[in-house]
């Protein structure tokens, strides 16, 4: 996938973010002073063995969590100087995730479920409803809106989770391991829908995966190196 929008600029700056966690000796250092740019549109594979700390970028960078130190800027603006209340209300607007779990509430349908971010957003139920059920189409399952998740195949479950990350149409879409749990059929089918968002909708794309083909289909590939940031 090439990278047609580089020329829009940076959406994100890191600039020296550092983060560690204390176990029962010496604090553990899992990034330390990582810088990098992101430009809108790119889309980007975090890449590499389990524990190097690719999960604990992906929650920084989504804001699901802070840093002990540095910056992150979303269009030249700090979002670790919001308060929690603006930090959430940022998170939801500009922030879709995707996760190897579909993380789907079970009592409810594909179209209610896809409708959640668009509620908390604070959209009416026709509102929400209408967004959901438009981009529940554009992922294929517009004849399973109504189907509860137990109904839904593996794949079909995490297109929906899929259609709920980008339902708002964010600026940033997170998605770690999201094809781990898929056999390679389905892989590839959700592969291709990352492919196809990307290209219309100019969404930016940050995906952490061991999945060789997905990662190739990326315009940048890094991985993590001694708790620092590695271009491969």
């Amino acid at each position: 996938m090439g990278n047609p929008d580089a020329a829009q600029g940076s959406l994100i700056s890191v600039v020296k973010m550092s983060k560690s966690f204390q176990t029962s000796g010496e604090p553990i250092d899992i990034l330390e002073k990582v810088d990098l740019e992101i430009n809108k549109g790119e889309t980007v594979a975090v890449v590499g063995d389990s524990g190097i700390g690719k999960s604990t970028f992906m929650h920084l960078l989504g804001t699901l969590d802070r840093p002990d130190s540095g910056s992150l800027a979303f269009n030249q603006e700090d979002v670790f100087q919001f308060d929690d209340e603006k930090l959430a209300k940022f998170r939801n607007e500009f922030i879709g995730f995707i996760f190897q779990f579909h993380h789907l509430l079970p009592e409810f349908s594909a179209l209610e479920n896809t409708m959640m971010p668009a509620l908390i957003n604070g959209k009416t139920n026709q509102q929400a409803s209408e967004a959901a059920e438009e981009i529940l189409t554009r992922v294929g399952l517009k004849k399973r809106l109504h189907h509860r998740v137990g109904e839904l195949s593996g794949g079909e479950q995490q297109r929906v989770a899929l259609a709920r990350a980008i339902v708002l149409k964010p600026a940033l879409l997170l998605a770690d391991e999201p094809t781990g749990n898929l056999d390679r059929n389905n892989s590839r089918h959700v592969h291709e829908l990352f492919v196809e968002l990307n290209q219309e909708l100019s969404m930016t794309m940050v995906i952490v995966t061991h999945n060789m083909e997905l990662s190739a289909l990326m315009s940048r590939s890094i991985t993590i190196v001694d708790s620092k940031l590695v271009e491969i």
